[in-house]
This record gives C-alpha cells, structure tokens and sequence, in this order.
C-alpha cells in the first residue's frame, strides 16, 4: 500500500510542476506588453529619423515638482514625405518613442522639383519666420540645424534656407514645415488660374 501511495504521489507532482509550466508559457494576452522583437527590428521600416531636441519640463503640483521630459523628433522617407511628433514621458526613450509614432501619423507629402522646391516660399509659425529659395544642382543644403533635419528627411539636397525672429529649434522645425506645406507644383498653380501648365 505504501509503494501506491507513494507512486500516487509522485504523480500528483509531476501533473503539478506539468501545470505550472503551461501557466507559464501560456501568459494572459496584454495589449500594453511590448514587443518582444528587437529594437532594430522593430524601426527597420526605412524611415530617416532625426532627434532635433530633447527638453526637461517641470510641473509643479500641490505636493511638490514633476520632472518630465519632452522630445521633437523629425521622421522622413527622403522621397517627399515628412512628419514631426512630439512625445512627453518621465524617461527619454519613452519621450522620443513617443514622439517618433506621433510623427509617422503626421507624414505629408511635399510638392518638390527634382532634388530642390518648386518655387519660394515663406513658413511662419510663433515669431519664426523660414525662408526656403530653391536652389541649382550641386549647392546643397543651406540651412540651420533645425531646418536642416527636416530638409534632409524630405529628400531636398538643393535648397537655400534663412530664418528669421526666433530661432527656437521646436517654432524653426514648425516654420519649416508650414512652408514645406506651401508648396505648389506647375500644375496646381495652372489648375487654380484656370490656364495650361505650358501658359504659365
């Protein structure tokens, strides 16, 4: 009798630690999980992404100051298409994790003329002020830090860029893409005069 208790026993073990494994593998679904792929993996999506600027905010509240930081991020195809994203978290790389998804989501295409833009124009946003003049092959680009990133994300590697008022990098980065915005082609421009695009 003691030899089948014994075996009950082991047997009752076994189907135990049996239980506990698949417990173990098999994990409730969590939909804030990350992804387990890596990192490299994970933003292999042939986006250029460019950090313009990561700032320390303070919020003060009744029981005392929250440190946080927020990070601009520029997001481009180089084949005309753009988006800039802010993201605010307690950490950095959650910050710019952040703000690098807010930016895919505000990817727009741009008018552009070859490897330059279409004709001049003028991006405001705040007390920024971007000027954007196209360019002959072989300039390159001419352009500040800031307006830098998003020209280069765009795919432009024949512009003149010069800024004026506030050289804030977050109002720069704005003004330049509320000019990139702007642009027109020949055709649009034909389209709203009514004309051929060979009269204009």
């Amino acid at each position: 009798m003691s030899e089948v208790k014994n075996e009950n026993v082991v047997v009752e073990n076994a189907n135990v630690e049996a239980t506990a494994t698949e417990n173990k593998q098999k994990k409730p679904f969590n939909k804030h999980q990350r992804d387990n792929k890596p990192r490299r993996e994970r933003e292999n999506d042939g986006l250029t992404k460019k950090l313009v600027a990561v700032n320390r905010v303070t919020k003060v509240n009744k029981g005392g100051k929250t440190m946080r930081f927020n990070a601009l991020i520029v997001v481009g195809d180089k084949q005309g298409r753009v988006g800039i994203g802010m993201g605010k978290d307690a950490e950095v790389p959650n910050a710019i994790e952040k703000a690098t998804n807010a930016a895919k989501k505000a990817m727009f295409k741009v008018n552009l003329d070859g490897s330059t833009i279409p004709h001049e124009v003028i991006g405001r946003f705040g007390s920024s002020q971007v000027l954007l003049m196209p360019a002959k092959e072989g300039t390159g680009v001419i352009a500040g830090a800031s307006a830098r990133a998003v020209l280069e994300a765009v795919g432009i590697s024949n512009i003149g860029c010069k800024s004026y008022g506030s050289r804030n990098k977050i109002n720069s980065v704005r003004a330049t893409i509320d000019g990139l915005s702007k642009l027109k082609t020949k055709e649009q421009f034909a389209a709203i005069r009514g004309k051929a695009a060979n009269e204009i």
